[in-house]
């Protein structure tokens, strides 16, 4: 097996190869395809119909966003968490897709990339679904971990034989520095999850925001200490700002009726 490493749109693709099949350890987003495609025929000189399989670590644009597409190209099948609900479900679901939509269009933004489409279905439809420790079908050396906190569906995906981890979006690095991801949903399952990949200790750590990192004691110690205790979701960072707002407002409302001394 050999991994090779992709600069996406906005986030690292990891493709891992084989003689006769690819698989996808992300499911990348909408603007991701066309490059991907560029890849496997021109660099690695292989039909695009060679990639088999796509995994979906969780549901955001950037790792979710060329699931369908890629399957309706190339006849790959998509591996998802094993769960009863979509993530996006009912009106708030609705909502954070587009809020979600809307922060990948502005990291894109901050990083200078033209615009894109990235609309995708707020509803994924896996052709097979996995729950923690599970061997990928077609892919057995690769393992599925649930690394879960930032969303209730994260996955890991693990190569034991090459002792290699992707950890997708579990923790990002900015400035050098690890930190958690935005959002954190489950700040206590957050913590296991790091935990449960310090101990692990890889030889190999991949990110999507970030590429191979060292996590070592001080790395964790450092997301440990700088990671949210509260659920920092879109809802919440919204009614903190409306809540800061509002008192603003009232403060300076006071300051002009209060009478001269």
């Amino acid at each position: 097996m050999q991994l090779h490493r992709i600069q996406g749109y906005i986030q690292t693709m990891y493709l891992a190869e084989y003689p006769d099949k690819l698989m996808l350890l992300d499911g990348a987003s909408r603007a991701d395809i066309s490059h991907l495609k560029d890849f496997i025929e021109h660099q690695l000189h292989r039909s695009f119909s060679d990639l088999k399989l796509v995994v979906v670590t969780h549901m955001h644009p950037d790792h979710a966003g060329g699931a369908h597409k890629l399957r309706d190209l190339t006849g790959c099948k998509v591996l998802a968490a094993k769960r009863e609900q979509p993530w996006y479900s009912g009106i708030d679901g609705w909502l954070m897709h587009l809020t979600d939509l809307m922060l990948a269009r502005w990291m894109a933004n901050r990083m200078r990339k033209p615009k894109r489409n990235l609309w995708y279905s707020r509803k994924l439809k896996p052709d097979i679904e996995l729950i923690d420790g599970e061997c990928i079908p077609g892919f057995e050396d690769w393992q599925v971990l649930e690394t879960l906190g930032h969303t209730d569906r994260d996955l890991s995906v693990y190569h034991p034989e090459q002792d290699v981890l992707y950890v997708a979006d579990l923790m990002v690095q900015v400035k050098k520095h690890l930190i958690a991801p935005f959002p954190i949903f489950h700040p206590n399952q957050y913590r296991q999850s790091l935990k449960r990949v310090f101990e692990m200790n890889p030889q190999c750590l991949l990110l999507a925001h970030g590429g191979e990192v060292i996590f070592d004691e001080k790395a964790y110690q450092h997301i440990l200490n700088t990671a949210p205790a509260k659920p920092m979701t879109h809802w919440r960072v919204t009614k903190v700002k409306a809540k800061g707002l509002w008192i603003a407002l009232f403060r300076r409302k006071s300051a002009k009726i209060k009478p001269d001394e």
